[in-house]
């Protein structure tokens, strides 16, 4: 009887703990940006970042996401305008390799919609912030991997983590906005559970 007690706790525990764990796929997804430059804006991205979503059906207080993109692959399709944003005037990607995102809370809005609260950190600068991202919905493609979209666009200003470099124009203003538009789609690959027979990892 104990022995029964015990193996049905268990397998209640498990259920009320089980989620499912979903790896950015970044062949299907995009980190973009525009920023003002002189009267119109300059779009770029970002070729090299990874992330993991883990979701706790029911429960999103519960599940997590997180978040990295390499400074070094800013890509803005103009070599000698790279090479000056990875440069200690900008990014400083020597210094600072990686632009990272921590979840600490989750909250429904509706249905689609989630706001995301973590730790966004830029340039050397950590900041809380609270994103509202789109789930897209999930569908299983035609080698039986399942797949979840995720969207947001946000802004930030680019003073608050210490990225200041501008150009005073002679006609008055500045050659730069402070303000960085961002856009983030997702498409993540559901993580497959191991083969039971597969042998620990050492």
């Amino acid at each position: 009887m104990k022995t029964t007690l015990t193996l049905a706790f268990t397998l209640a525990a498990s259920a009320a703990f089980s989620q499912d764990v979903y790896n950015v796929d970044k062949v299907h997804s995009e980190v973009a940006f525009r920023v003002r430059h002189f009267v119109s804006k300059v779009s770029g991205r970002f070729d090299d970042f990874s992330g993991t979503i883990t979701i706790v059906p029911g429960k999103p207080a519960a599940s997590s996401v997180e978040f990295t993109i390499k400074t070094a692959s800013i890509n803005t399709a103009n070599t000698g305008r790279d090479n000056h944003l990875r440069s200690a005037d900008f990014f400083d990607a020597e210094k600072n390799p990686e632009i990272t995102f921590k979840s600490t809370k989750i909250a429904p809005v509706d249905a689609d919609t989630f706001n995301v609260t973590g730790i966004f950190t830029m340039h050397g600068t950590a900041k809380e912030l609270t994103i509202p991202v789109d789930f897209g919905g999930t569908v299983t493609d035609s080698r039986g991997t399942e797949k979840a979209g995720f969207s947001l666009t946000t802004k930030l200003n680019r003073k608050d983590y210490g990225i200041v470099w501008n150009q005073t124009l002679d006609s008055g203003g500045m050659m730069l906005g402070d303000e960085v538009e961002i856009t983030v789609n997702i498409e993540a690959n559901k993580r497959k559970p191991a083969p039971a027979d597969a042998p620990a990892a050492k």
